[in-house]
Parts: C-alpha cells; structure tokens; sequence
C-alpha cells in the first residue's frame, strides 16, 4: 500500500533527483529502506529494491508506489549473474540508470579476533561485502557508460573502515576493501563522467548492528545514546538511518557533481 505522507512531503521537498533512476542493493530494510525511501521523496523517477528479503523489500517497493514508480528483484550479490541481471533489468524496465546505492551487507557471525578466526565465515562475509560490492559497481558502472549516463555510485563503508578493533576482524577488513575498490573506481570513471564515492555511518541501530551485537533494537538503542553521548560532540540527538539516507542523497545528486573518490563520515564525530 502507498505511503500516504510520500506525495505530501515530495510537495514540499527540494527534488534534488528528480527523473533518476536508481537501485538501492539491501533496500529490504535499515539504512538501504531509508534510502530507497528518500531517493522516491527527491524525485526518482523510479527506485529498483534489491535484496534477498523477498516479502519486506515487495512491501518497500509497494509503499513507494507502483511498478512505474518502484520494483522489488531479488538479488544476491554474491551472484554476479543475479547482479547483471538486476542491472539489466532496471535499464529494460526504465530505460537507464543513474544511481547504483550498493549498500547490502552482513555482519560478524562471531567476535572474530585474530588468534581465533573461523576462515569459512569469513570466507562468506567477504563474499557479500566485498566481492558482491565489486559486482556492483563493476555492472552499474558498465551500464552507465554504454547508456552515456553521467551516473552516481556510492557504497555503503563504516567508520570501521578507518580503524582497528578489539572484535569483528573480518567486518573491518571488508570495510577497508570498500574503500579501496571506491578509489580504484573514481579515478577508472572519471574519464567517462561516473561518480563513485562511499559513505561511512557510524554507530546507528539497523538490523545489521542488532544482529551483531545480539540485542533487540530498543536495547542497541539506550546502548548507543550512552556511547553517542560519552564520545560524539554533536551531542542531543541520536543519529538515524535517515541521518545516512541524507548523506547518501547528497553524494548521489548533482549538487556534489564535482565529488569523486571521498568517503563521507556521517557518525556525529563519534571517531574524533
């Protein structure tokens, strides 16, 4: 069922993507639902959800509106050919493509540190955040160039990308190789007039983070206003997915035609 606040606040919204065309990969829920959520308020002319949450993302893309609005694929980007295929898709179904969120993700199935790394989970990990990141960018950015798109492409990184930690090995390193591939990609797309940026949240209660650290989200939530309020300077308002969604917004419009290559921390200063 269309959400009856869409068309009302889109009345009122600077439409910073009017006529895009986007897919958002982990659109199903958290930052990725946020997002898809905000691409439609910004004038996306359509909003592919992809994901493998069959029944959360069809409800995601029906809220949005119909199938000339919004359409949920099921994908898993650890398939390239489910990735090419999502691609192309969205260019038969609506003609281009001008924004690639590639957001999908998974997190830790344990502590993961050092001197007790269990390979074959990390082996899956890997799989999802990296290699599926790479298939992303890599068919998003060959349909953008053979459909001459002056496309946006940002990736979903972390702070945990720019640090070490006590746990979770496995995550950081799959957040640094975010960044490396972001760079490598800015600088190989440049030339055809293809953006690639990442954006880095930090802490925020998603699913993702829930499952992580083995708690309901009310309980992440009071766990995160504590830390927030301890280590974040912005202090006096919990960051949201909407909060991300903002960001991702900004780096996927035309106002940051000239941003290539950054990686946007959205975390409240919680890593100064």
């Amino acid at each position: 069922m269309e959400d009856p606040t869409l068309d009302a606040v889109a009345q009122v919204t600077h439409k910073k993507l009017q006529g895009k065309v986007a897919i958002v990969t982990g659109g199903a829920s958290g930052i990725g639902e946020a997002t898809a959520r905000k691409f439609a308020l910004h004038g996306a002319r359509a909003v592919v959800i992809a994901d493998v949450q069959d029944d959360k993302g069809q409800n995601v893309a029906a809220s949005i509106g119909g199938p000339d609005r919004s359409t949920y694929i099921h994908c898993d980007v650890t398939d390239e050919e489910q990735v090419r295929g999502l691609v192309e898709s969205t260019v038969r179904i609506y003609g281009r493509l001008d924004i690639m969120f590639s957001n999908a993700g998974i997190g830790s199935a344990s502590q993961q540190t050092v001197l007790d790394f269990d390979l074959a989970s990390y082996d899956k990990l890997m799989a999802v955040n990296v290699r599926g990141m790479a298939a992303c960018v890599k068919h998003a950015a060959r349909a953008m160039v053979e459909g001459r798109v002056r496309g946006s492409i940002v990736c979903t990184a972390s702070i945990s990308a720019s640090m070490g930690g006590s746990i979770f090995t496995d995550y950081t390193m799959s957040k640094h190789a975010v960044l490396g591939l972001m760079r490598s990609a800015s600088v190989q797309l440049g030339a055809h007039g293809v953006r690639v940026n990442s954006v880095s949240p930090g802490p925020v209660a998603t699913p993702l983070l829930c499952k992580l650290f083995k708690v309901e989200a009310e309980e992440l939530e009071k766990m995160l206003e504590s830390q927030m309020g301890l280590k974040a300077p912005v202090a006096g308002k919990m960051m949201s997915v909407e909060s991300v969604a903002d960001c991702v917004v900004f780096l996927a419009s035309d106002e940051a035609e000239f941003v290539t290559g950054h990686n946007l921390v959205v975390d409240g200063g919680f890593k100064t």
